[in-house]
């Protein structure tokens, strides 16, 4: 299968500012230990890692496995402990000061030397700390084994968890962070394009969704975080993996992109398609139209300044019979992967909300979603859009089409 696009037609932004946003990137996240007053964030998080300097390294791999990890001091060099016979890879960093060999402090690696490689993870935390170490031995760590932060405890570390100033971090985007969030969605609705010429009816479920997947990797892009590909009475509830299906005339073939494209950055929207030539039923448009009725008025909510819980209480009032199946909340923070804030529905709010007091701002890049699917089963629609919160409202990010067929 030939591919619509030349060599290198997403991956486009300028390098200097590829540059700059990284440097920024690191700023945001040294502001945000210094708010919580951190001498230092170990991140073991293969995302927050690039986040923090840029660095890529067997991301899906580290993900499960912390065999790599990065000291960021809120002053001092920015150490990064590289995988093994791996430090080459990200040599080129402006924003790392020094690559060392990452410690094998997992047990499937170190096994009964488990204990003698802790000791030394904890050595060269502590002799970083000593030399930059304003708030003493105060550090955030995260996604990391549970010897490793029980190693920092004993060794007199006082250990809050790094992902609530990383995240905090993340959720403002710096200059050049768009750009590249643009660039990413452009290669996935190329992707989406792909899946949906070939959508017809025979083809399965995982046969359809291996498209989107071809195609992200052929332009550039990284991975796919989950299997939310599902068609007919499969559609409903959400949440249900790519099957072997066999998709029918008439199904709708719901999915979500979840999908790491261009420079690391997520790529979050979800459409609803109807397979074959046929016309939708009156259920079906009635399903999609509610669907859509409920992104667009919660997305002409958001602007700077709307607090989360405004947001929440607000929000598109979601019929009765379809209540049970709603999505789990009104938008999600987006940018390397989904990110700080979750917004709980109001009637979720007193049991999973945030602070009251918390509110949108500029630069915030959000997803708006939709989960459309009756209590008592049948089919479902799931759309969902990128947004980005600028000084006047939100911009649009994802702009892949609705299927004119369903579409009111």
């Amino acid at each position: 299968m030939s591919l619509p696009f030349p060599p290198n037609a997403f991956a486009n932004v300028p390098a200097e500012v590829v540059r700059r946003a990284e440097a920024a990137r690191l700023e945001r996240v040294r502001e945000q230990a210094a708010a919580h007053r951190l001498s230092a964030l170990i991140l073991f998080d293969p995302v927050n890692i690039r986040y923090a300097c840029g660095a890529r390294n067997m991301q899906v791999y580290t993900a499960r496995n912390p065999a790599r990890y990065l000291f960021v001091p809120i002053e001092g060099p920015v150490v990064l402990f590289e995988y093994r016979s791996c430090e080459h890879l990200a040599a080129h960093l402006a924003t790392i000061d020094e690559i060392r060999p990452a410690q094998t402090i997992m047990p499937l690696y170190a096994g009964d030397k488990h204990e003698g490689f802790l000791q030394a993870f904890v050595a060269e935390i502590a002799e970083l700390v000593a030399k930059h170490g304003v708030f003493g031995r105060r550090v955030g760590i995260e996604a990391t084994t549970t010897g490793a932060v029980l190693a920092l405890d004993r060794a007199g570390f006082e250990v809050i968890d790094a992902q609530i100033p990383i995240e905090k971090a993340r959720s403002v985007k710096v200059p050049g962070e768009v750009d590249m969030i643009r660039a990413s969605l452009r290669l996935t609705e190329a992707a989406v394009a792909a899946m949906e010429a070939a959508l017809r009816p025979g083809i399965t479920e995982v046969q359809l969704w291996s498209h989107l997947h071809r195609t992200l990797i052929a332009g550039g892009g990284d991975y796919i975080e989950t299997r939310l590909l599902s068609s007919g009475p499969h559609t409903n509830p959400w949440f249900q993996e790519t099957s072997e299906r066999i998709i029918e005339p008439g199904d709708l073939v719901a999915f979500d992109t979840d999908a790491v494209g261009c420079y690391g950055y997520y790529s979050d929207f979800s459409r609803t398609f109807l397979a074959g030539d046929g016309r939708p039923s009156g259920t079906q448009r009635m399903l999609y139209g509610l669907a859509q009725e409920q992104i667009e008025h919660n997305m002409a909510l958001l602007k700077p300044g709307l607090g989360f819980r405004e947001l929440a209480e607000s929000a598109w009032p979601i019929p009765t019979p379809y209540q049970k199946h709603r999505y789990l909340g009104v938008v999600h923070g987006c940018g390397m992967t989904g990110e700080y804030p979750i917004i709980a529905h109001a009637m979720d709010w007193d049991s999973v909300g945030h602070d009251d007091d918390a509110v949108f701002v500029p630069g915030m890049s959000v997803c708006v979603e939709s989960f459309i699917g009756h209590e008592d089963g049948g089919e479902g629609v799931k759309l969902e859009e990128q947004v980005l919160i600028t000084d006047k409202g939100v911009e649009r990010l994802s702009v892949y089409g609705y299927d004119e067929r369903l579409s009111a």
